[in-house]
């Protein structure tokens, strides 16, 4: 674990240290080498699943996909916001860079920690970086609003998940994640036991974000800049996913019955959140939408407690944080030189930038789950374990299929085919580093087809 942690820490000296020209490369080879290193958590050589145990930190099938997603993301990230940035002063740039840095930091500690109060420290921590992203470098007026929404919705669903730890602390004498799936739970039967097990999932609920519980995604998103967006869309909604995945173990004989409402929600989410993406104008909150939509998909599998939908869940979440991201990158390509985000606005690139096309074609065909990718492995693992709790659920999980397929056409349709708008006359032509962050989102996703049980969690 201090392999990945210490170079990750001392990634912020090295950005305040580096001679003026040397800011960007120095922080994104750094970043580069440290998410190489990541890859070797994926060799699990243990019989229990845990392994790097520390005592506070382990890795397992479930952590291990999710972590290399992070340390994976930060590079990325680095590279898509070096345009937009070269125009500020040298602090602010360096401060920037400083933030992505503790946020990669928050989030390793949090899907290593075997402790979840450990884990539920982390999980807030992320709020604060992800937040001064958003108020400080998003791009309209708006954003301070966004800021707000992003903060409340989130600390409003955590703090009750803070009092139900502390109450599972008392009954169980031990928070740790190796030990209290083996702890004997009470039996659950009173009113304030079923508020006890709400308040454990709430938190994570809302940070996915559930159907309902949505409404500051697309605001923060649409507001964040690039990089925030990456990191919201690839990893911090991921952190609800892997937080109901480790918090469903305790809860186990209360889930049956109590999580009926929060399934049909994220079904029907599936759905609204669709149609709501066919009738964008923007297109970022178009992709904040979808983003709502496959998580949906995510909630159900997790929530009806079979190995297949879990492990669906975990696929899904790995290869949506990869698709979204590229998908967040394009639309910053577009707005950097359009300075538009209305679709109508700036279409018919195809004619403008053709190679850019073809990775808004792959990108638009991933979000829809093409076959050979982990998007549609995770899908489909979804629909059937879905379909096996109760046969109506294949009516909503179509439909939303349908609708899926429908509005990537749509955004596909809408930003690269169509005559070219006569107020774009110059347009800067696409940049090497530009197809080289499009390249790095990619070569994970079509490598994952190879060899899919890196990310099939405990299953594999």
């Amino acid at each position: 674990m201090l392999k990945v942690l210490v170079p990750s820490l001392m990634l912020i000296p090295t950005t305040w240290l580096a001679p003026t020209k040397w800011i960007w490369p120095s922080a994104l080879s750094h970043s580069l080498v440290i998410a190489g290193i990541s890859l070797a958590w994926l060799k699990n050589s243990s019989e229990v699943g845990w392994s790097s145990l520390s005592p506070y930190m382990a890795t397992d099938p479930i952590s291990t996909p999710l972590l290399i997603l992070t340390c994976w993301l930060l590079p990325l990230m680095i590279l898509a916001s070096q345009n937009h940035m070269t125009s500020e002063p040298l602090n602010r740039q360096r401060i920037y860079i400083t933030l992505l840095t503790f946020l990669q930091l928050f989030l390793i500690l949090a899907f290593g920690a075997t402790e979840v109060i450990m884990f539920y420290i982390m999980f807030e921590a992320t709020l604060i970086p992800t937040l001064i992203l958003i108020t400080r470098w998003g791009n309209q007026a708006e954003r301070l609003n966004a800021g707000t929404y992003f903060l409340f919705y989130t600390l409003a669903g955590s703090l009750p998940l803070l009092v139900a730890l502390l109450l599972l602390q008392n009954t169980t004498g031990s928070l740790s994640l190796l030990t209290l799936q083996y702890s004997n739970s009470p039996l659950l039967t009173t009113y304030s036991d079923k508020l006890w097990w709400a308040g454990c999932l709430l938190a994570f609920l809302v940070k996915m974000p559930l159907y309902g519980a949505h409404l500051w995604l697309p605001k923060a998103h649409v507001e964040a800049p690039v990089a925030g967006s990456m990191v919201l869309a690839a990893v911090l909604l991921k952190l609800g996913g892997y937080g109901m995945v480790r918090m469903l173990n305790i809860l186990e004989p209360l889930t049956k019955e109590l999580s009926y409402p929060f399934i049909v929600l994220a079904l029907w989410g599936i759905i609204m959140t669709g149609s709501i993406c066919l009738r964008q104008t923007d297109l970022k909150s178009l992709i904040a939408y979808s983003s709502v939509s496959h998580m949906g998909l995510v909630v159900g599998g997790i929530l009806i407690q079979t190995p297949w939908g879990l492990t669906g869940a975990l696929i899904l979440m790995i290869a949506h944080g990869l698709t979204s991201s590229a998908l967040f990158c394009l639309a910053n390509t577009n707005y950097e030189r359009t300075h538009s985000r209305t679709m109508l606005l700036a279409r018919g690139m195809q004619t403008l930038l053709p190679l850019m096309t073809s990775w808004w074609f792959i990108a638009s065909l991933a979000n829809l789950a093409l076959p050979p990718l982990p998007n549609l492995t995770g899908e489909i693992m979804i629909l059937t374990s879905l379909f096996g709790w109760s046969n109506w659920t294949i009516a909503l999980t179509g439909a939303g299929a349908f609708i899926t397929a429908a509005y990537s056409l749509y955004m596909f349709l809408m930003t690269q085919r169509g005559p070219a708008p006569l107020h774009i006359i110059a347009l800067a032509p696409s940049h090497t580093r530009e197809h080289l962050l499009m390249a790095l989102h990619f070569l994970p996703l079509t490598l994952l087809i190879l060899k899919p049980e890196l990310i099939w969690g405990w299953t594999a």
